[in-house]
């Protein structure tokens, strides 16, 4: 909880230090361009990644495996689209390395082993509806 709090006063604070420092090296136009550009790219990128991630996941139910796989490429899609319609250069680099598949491989692990850390000590319940 407190990392959590951390990143919340940190990322915005930095995110405002480095949009200033865009805003005064690049100027306010460019600047606000750069903005808005990440936000319809991370858009677009997302939206095709999900799709394609939602196909995948399909495929793999409609051969009875899980998809566990998939289940944490989608996690890291939307969290990588919401960074990414986030404002900043911080939060959109950050989103970007999620939604790209190869550097997206190197965070799966690590939320992976996140949930499973939760779920062996009870803190993940897993509700199933049928």
């Amino acid at each position: 909880m407190r990392l959590l709090l951390a990143l919340i006063i940190i990322v915005p604070a930095l995110e405002i230090s480095v949009l200033i420092f865009s805003g005064k090296t690049l100027g306010i136009p460019i600047t606000f361009l750069l903005i808005i550009l990440t936000g319809v790219l991370g858009a677009w990128l997302a939206k095709k990644q999900g799709i394609e991630t939602l196909e995948r996941a399909r495929q793999q139910m409609n051969y009875g495996e899980v998809p566990g796989e998939a289940v944490i490429d989608g996690i890291c899609i939307l969290i990588g689209a919401v960074l990414l319609l986030s404002p900043g250069y911080i939060t959109d680099l950050t989103g970007l390395l999620l939604l790209i598949p190869a550097t997206r491989n190197y965070v799966k692990p690590v939320i992976a082993n996140w949930i499973r850390r939760r779920i062996d000590r009870g803190n993940f319940t897993v509700i199933r509806r049928w």
